[in-house]
């Protein structure tokens, strides 16, 4: 089945570069031709990923993100190196403002 997990990555290759070239082209910040390209381009990621994991075991570090907000868990967020999550620090450390790092 590598065949079929090849031809989703090939696919997705192709859904990036037309997703770029509607980008390229787009006249405003909503053309539809950029919004169906990237609606193509999740749906190939999505396929890709799947297959990936069925046939590997293996997971992409990517999420489709919908736009739905209200959709995110708690913990997607707390995984974010970004999301200011710093339960992973020790809090009782002091930082000396005046000493070089």
């Amino acid at each position: 089945m590598a065949k079929d997990l090849r031809a989703a990555l090939d696919d997705l290759l192709t859904a990036f570069e037309a997703h770029l070239d509607a980008a390229e082209a787009a006249q405003e910040d909503d053309d539809p031709t950029v919004m169906n390209a990237a609606a193509a381009l999740a749906d190939a990621f999505e396929n890709y990923d799947e297959l990936l994991y069925e046939e590997l075991g293996v997971d992409t570090p990517f999420v489709v993100y919908d736009g739905d907000e209200d959709d995110l868990d708690d913990d997607d967020l707390d995984d974010d190196p970004g999301s200011g999550d710093t339960d992973d620090y020790d809090d009782d450390v002091e930082v000396d403002a005046d000493e070089p790092r």
